[in-house]
């Protein structure tokens, strides 16, 4: 509770109004929402296994609702259509902490296999297929603290995510004072590679990018790099590093690449015209937070769950790509792809052939006549395709597509909103991760899995009301190292002094281990 109400749990109250009047109120159902992704109970269902009055008990009641009532009070928050706000209150509060504004970006796709809600393709790379599904573009920060999400509503590029992402942070940060210093910056993967992109980034809202060099075909000479140390993750890290000026499409850049061991350099770029060499390289290498984060949320937080069927429209004027165009275009590539292997057949026989004598040439070509007619006939094809691809507009918009197969999109405010309860877990968990970093050694490896037992394990809850205290005494763990995690844990969160939220009953943490 200290750790969830350091983090934000007070926005949840301050932006949503009271439920109507009933046995359980809007702080009973989101404490309730907290405590089941911290003991990873995945939907209300399963709420069913777990005895609902030692769950009641966390809230200060008799029982916990049952699960039907419990949906109806959930629909009660996201009829009030205010998770937007939530989300910007929350992301308001959490960058004004933050030393530096340097802004992960990233888009994950929730595939979709339902036959509610008509959605675009797009290709999801942890299943190495193109599957119907909605992009979510998450912004963390360096330690892949989650910090906003937006979700696409179509077949959304990062690009497109990230101009709709700019305005919002601008209005939660202070910008730099120093007209050459960047407003904040972004890190991002190659899928927004892009230099003339960038620079319009930069002078139009004096945004700097981070991200990956494509196609890099050239080396720099081994000579000219040197080591640098730099801390990564509260790690010395030594690494080999130089920089040069790079123009790429008219436009120059800094260009830093890293020398591995076995040869290899990975390019980094950036438009930051002050960040030092070792700063950019650790801000770049640091995207792996974000890679974890994602990992970490679909392993314990069922992340890409389905919470609420059914659909609604999308906005009817909006443009997207024909489909029937598309399907076009891609007949076309393949014939000239297929056009292109049949020549290559022929010619390379031709050129073996010419080289010998005349007379061979033309048997070759006699030979390869049913070839050559092949390749007529895919030229006829081509051609005629892209007579076809005339008659078809390039772009459309939704109204015009045939209305079964007209896309719209699933229901998005049950998803906002446990997006934003397990943005705020996530980050009181990491936050008790990093009080153990500083007393248990092996915090990196057992850390959170200590934290999730704690999270499960029982406990007493007692009340005095008389001298405003309600203790918390922790039943013994599963071994004596995270039995004495636990004390200091306790030791610190009692120096916090916090009430449980709605109450004047300060929270006391103890444990029975010795």
């Amino acid at each position: 509770m200290p750790a969830l109400i350091s983090q934000g749990l007070d926005q949840f109250f301050k932006v949503f109004k009271p439920l109507p009047a009933g046995f359980y109120g809007l702080h009973h159902v989101i404490i309730i929402l907290c405590f089941m992704a911290l003991c990873r109970i995945k939907n209300p269902e399963q709420l069913k296994k777990h005895p609902p009055g030692e769950l009641g008990k966390l809230i200060g009641l008799d029982r916990i609702p049952e699960v039907g009532y419990f949906r109806k009070k959930l629909r009660q928050i996201t009829a009030q259509s205010k998770v937007d706000e939530l989300h910007t209150a929350l992301f308001g509060s959490w960058t004004a902490a933050m030393p530096e504004l340097f802004f992960y970006i990233d888009g994950h796709v929730r595939v979709y296999h339902g036959d509610k809600a008509n959605l675009p393709k797009r290709f999801v790379s942890r299943e190495k297929l193109c599957l119907s599904g909605t992009t979510e573009f998450w912004v963390n920060d360096q330690e892949g603290l989650p910090l906003m999400v937006v979700t696409g509503e179509l077949n959304e590029k990062i690009k497109s995510a990230i101009e709709e992402i700019i305005p919002k942070i601008q209005k939660a940060i202070t910008p730099a004072v120093k007209p050459t210093e960047p407003t904040f910056t972004i890190v991002v993967d190659r899928e927004a590679y892009e230099p003339a992109w960038f620079k319009k980034l930069w002078n139009e809202h004096r945004v700097a990018i981070i991200t990956y060099r494509k196609n890099v075909k050239d080396k720099w000479d081994s000579s000219l790099f040197h080591d640098v140390e730099t801390q990564t993750y509260n790690t010395s890290v030594t690494m080999q590093l130089c920089e040069m000026g790079t123009e790429l499409n008219g436009h120059w850049f800094r260009e830093i690449r890293r020398l591995s061991g076995n040869g290899h350099q990975t390019s980094i770029m950036t438009t930051h015209p002050n960040l030092s060499l070792s700063d950019t390289a650790v801000k770049m290498f640091s995207r792996w937070s974000q890679e974890n984060f994602f990992k970490y949320m679909i392993a314990d937080f069922d992340f890409d769950r389905m919470i609420e069927y059914g659909a609604e429209l999308v906005d009817q004027k909006r443009t997207i790509p024909n489909p029937d165009y598309k399907v076009i275009t891609y007949q076309i590539k393949k014939a000239r792809e297929k056009k292109a292997r049949l020549e290559a057949r022929v010619f390379q026989q031709l050129e073996d052939e010419i080289v010998i004598s005349s007379d061979l040439f033309k048997q070759t070509i006699l030979k390869n006549s049913n070839l050559i007619e092949k390749i007529t006939e895919y030229n006829e094809e081509i051609d005629a395709l892209l007579k076809k691809r005339k008659n078809y507009p390039s772009r459309i918009s939704i109204a015009e597509m045939p209305e079964d197969k007209r896309y719209n999109k699933l229901k998005q405010e049950s998803k906002k909103l446990k997006n934003a309860i397990i943005m705020l877990v996530y980050r009181a968990e990491s936050a008790l991760y990093n009080i153990m970093n500083e007393f248990y050694n092996d915090t990196g490896k057992e850390g959170r899995v200590i934290l999730k037992e704690i999270f499960t394990s029982d406990a007493d809850m007692i009340p005095d009301y008389e001298n405003k205290k309600l203790t918390i005494r922790l039943h013994s763990l599963s071994t004596p190292r995270a039995n004495r995690a636990a004390i200091e844990l306790c030791s610190f969160l009692n120096q916090t002094e916090t009430s449980f939220p709605f109450t004047n009953l300060k929270l006391v943490y103890e444990t029975v281990a010795l």
